[in-house]
């Protein structure tokens, strides 16, 4: 299966799984600040390193769940860039919908963009690799934000969301690969 058919495939899965959260629970995550997206997505990021280096779980909450919910969080992140305190809280299943895909789209062309420049080096990449590289992301953002915002030659928050969804995703299609 090509590259961008997984890609949408670990997508469906997340969009639906993300519809139905805010069918059941609406938008409250928009009275998140954008630190606490950060620190949920690092939540999410470092239970996954702890499995890896403990090698077990004592959770019931599965690995590829956590991919999810860190790719889930991240569309969050950028929705939230895009608000303003001003815009509604709640917002309709509708709107979501059509801005979970307005950004996820923009992570998918960032990946083709990138997976032609770089030759899909992400398949050869370890498992642990991915979750250290959302780690690391986060750990910038995090500077970011207590530099009030300001980078003098860094990209800004919302690159690094789209990378950590793109990294998520390259976690998920191989974790599948491996399954099969």
């Amino acid at each position: 299966m090509s590259t961008i058919k997984q890609y949408e495939a670990v997508i469906q899965r997340c969009k639906e799984i993300f519809l139905k959260k805010t069918t059941d629970y609406g938008t409250a995550w928009r009275v998140l600040r954008t630190i606490s997206v950060v620190d949920q997505i690092y939540i999410k990021a470092y239970r996954v390193r702890t499995v890896q280096d403990v090698g077990e779980q004592k959770i019931g909450d599965d690995i590829p769940g956590e991919f999810i919910g860190i790719i889930n969080y991240a569309v969050i992140g950028l929705i939230q860039l895009q608000l303003t305190e001003d815009d509604e809280e709640e917002l309709s299943t509708e709107t979501v919908k059509i801005l979970y895909d307005k950004y996820i789209g923009e992570a998918r062309t960032l990946m083709q963009q990138k997976n032609h420049d770089y030759g899909e080096a992400w398949r050869q990449m370890s498992d642990e690799s991915f979750v250290d590289l959302i780690l690391m992301k986060l750990q910038r953002m995090r500077q970011i934000l207590a530099n009030k915002g300001r980078t003098l030659i860094s990209e800004g928050l919302d690159a690094n969301y789209y990378d950590i969804i793109n990294y998520a995703v390259f976690a998920l299609i191989l974790l599948g690969e491996r399954k099969a």
